[in-house]
């Protein structure tokens, strides 16, 4: 199987396919994110649905000679040298109207190039074999709910249940394939014109970088990180799933494989301080929409993550008939963590809004803080019980320090809403409340032996997220218990230098086996260094992470330091959002506070909102 960091990510902003290093792309749900896949040879064999495009006479494609996306856009073009000449493939998705259109334009550079192509349709997971007719322009197919178009001027045979193209291509000559997905109950989609779509298509993301603020020294992998964000907005509900793919494994042949395409609370503070800090105030805004639609509701119900649009129900299974990726079992859809208790997350929520308003016009009454109130009175009687974690743990239940922290950061922004922006609460009640928090981690979180803040209270187990506790303003970066928790979590929570989220073999978390380094962490560990004054080493961390990117810019969740590849979902939000903050921090020099806007020592300077109603 190809390795994970061969792919690349193409999409329209509803959903998105991965293409790998030999043309094939073998991932791709439709008509959502969150579909079942037509494309599932990532998970499985070619029998399970993908589509090779490549030079023929080289098994499976062969690797390309080299590829790159089409200046700072989403166009991925890929270039084959082989005898007798050069190709290139340009495989992009044209931004979604009313249909779902994948192109694929093959371009003769010199000589002439035998092509061969295989489309191989299966839908609901590679479990569906559709029924294809032949037509004039290409080929129709059809099963249950789906169907499918190819239209081409390339030659098309069909054979045990594939279909397969043979052609030449000579310099200057171009040949596209165009894919249309639609109900089956529905009309073929209009055809488009391919040419015309790669032009519209490059224009738009040219336009949306455009409006970038980023500046400095890493301007470049910070708007690669911006546009992959965008590659994976639901765009009618703003919303951004986690990843674009489930079940690859943060163990090569483990149990450890989950769904990622959903959306997750946590991500909304970084979110919108990645999006803010870039300028994005649009998108920035249709993500806090959906973060109060998902929300609304009575505060006790609220999950951790929740569907592209807002939905609940998020129930797990398993695909049997899937191998998995590299023989990685079970491959799951949907999430059982959805209920679990993390009381982190209402932390996270308050945080997140409470940037907003810091980067929103003085004095705009906030229409969401009715919602704010209940959120924060339930978590009044609620903090001081266990729960399962930021990590989604699916063993006992426990007191975890990050989540009485994120509490802590709950009470605090609610009383800085009411002190400072003038809204209505009981003040004094949080800040008793914020107090008493506070004291309690100090007291039941720390470990003196350890010099260090601890996973839970009365443990002895280290955990990266304690990282976090300068960032959300807990504690400052140079009080003694911060420096003593990094140093801690270097020396015991790395493996080549790099930032474990906990260590599995406590079994506390509830599953076998060991994962790799969790790459989100790393970035978190520049935060912290950078914040202690250790900026040089900070520097050198963070480039080093730079380094473990793709060829074309992208991470997923996790590296496996002992075999050098990336493990985990992909590509993946939770690594690009703290890589654009940890860039951005360098880029001024200063370690900023989660409810701090960028460009601002304060909430009154900097990106802002005051144009945009939806977050005032």
């Amino acid at each position: 199987m190809a390795r994970i960091e061969d792919y690349a990510i193409i999409g329209d902003l509803n959903t998105a396919a991965l293409v790998g290093l030999s043309g094939s792309i073998d991932w791709m749900c439709l008509p959502r994110f969150d579909s079942p896949a037509c494309f599932a040879a990532l998970l499985d064999k070619p029998e399970a649905g993908r589509w090779l495009l490549a030079p023929a006479g080289t098994p499976d494609g062969g690797n390309c000679t080299r590829r790159q996306y089409r200046e700072d856009t989403l166009i991925l073009e890929t270039v084959w040298e082989v005898d007798g000449g050069s190709v290139k493939v340009i495989d992009f998705m044209p931004v979604r109207d009313d249909a779902v259109d994948l192109v694929r334009i093959v371009e003769g550079l010199s000589g002439e190039v035998d092509m061969h192509m295989e489309l191989v349709l299966r839908f609901d997971y590679g479990s569906v074999i559709p029924w294809v007719r032949h037509g004039k322009h290409g080929i129709s197919a059809v099963a249950g709910p789906d169907s499918a178009y190819l239209t081409t001027h390339a030659p098309l045979e069909g054979r045990d249940n594939r279909t397969f193209s043979d052609f030449t291509v000579r310099a200057g000559e171009q040949v596209p394939f165009v894919l249309r997905w639609a109900p089956s109950h529905e009309r073929e989609p209009r055809r488009i014109d391919p040419l015309r779509a790669l032009n519209a298509t490059e224009s738009y993301w040219l336009e949306w970088i455009g409006r970038s603020k980023i500046a400095g020294k890493y301007k470049e992998p910070v708007e690669r990180s911006l546009i992959t964000l965008k590659a994976l907005t639901y765009e009618p509900t703003g919303g951004i799933v986690a990843a674009a793919t489930t079940s690859l494994p943060e163990q090569i042949g483990g149990p450890r494989n989950w769904d990622y395409r959903f959306c997750w609370l946590r991500d909304a503070t970084l979110t919108l301080q990645s999006l803010l800090a870039a300028g994005y105030t649009e998108e920035a805004s249709a993500w806090r929409d959906w973060l109060l639609r998902a929300i609304a509701g009575d505060p006790s119900q609220l999950q951790i993550v929740y569907g592209l649009d807002g939905a609940r129900r998020l129930p797990e299974a398993s695909i049997p008939w899937l191998s998995g990726y590299e023989g990685s079992m079970p491959v799951r859809t949907g999430n059982a963590a959805a209920p679990q208790l993390q009381l982190d997350v209402w932390g996270e929520v308050l945080d997140g809004l409470s940037l907003t308003r810091a980067a929103s016009a003085d004095g705009t009454v906030d229409n969401s803080w009715d919602i704010q109130v209940a959120l924060m009175e339930f978590l009044e009687g609620a903090w001081n019980q266990p729960d399962n974690g930021l990590w989604e743990m699916r063993g006992p239940r426990r007191h975890f320090t990050h989540s009485k922290v994120m509490a802590w950061v709950a009470a605090d922004r609610m009383v800085k809403a009411v002190r400072t922006s003038g809204l209505p609460g009981p003040h004094d009640r949080w800040a008793a409340l914020r107090s008493e928090i506070h004291n309690d981690v100090m007291t039941k979180g720390f470990d003196e032996d350890l010099n260090s803040f601890v996973q839970s209270y009365g443990s002895k187990e280290l955990d990266a997220s304690l990282l976090l506790i300068p960032r959300v303003g807990f504690l400052p970066h140079r009080h003694p218990r911060v420096t003593g928790t990094v140093d801690a979590i270097q020396k015991g929570l790395t493996e080549d230098g790099l930032v474990l989220r906990y260590r599995t073999q406590s079994g506390h978390d509830g599953l076998p086996g060991d994962e790799g380094v969790f790459l989100a962490c790393s970035f978190w560990l520049v935060d912290a260094l950078l914040g202690i004054g250790r900026t040089d080493e900070a520097t050198e961390l963070f480039e080093r992470l730079l380094s473990l990117r793709n060829d074309v810019g992208l991470l997923s969740e996790e590296w496996d330091p002992r075999t050098n590849r990336q493990l985990g979902n992909t590509p993946q939000a939770f690594s690009h959002f703290p890589l654009i903050h940890s860039a951005l921090q360098l880029h001024h020099g200063e370690a900023r506070k989660s409810d701090t806007p960028f460009g601002s020592a304060g909430p009154s300077s900097g990106p802002t909102l005051r144009n945009d109603p939806r977050l005032q």
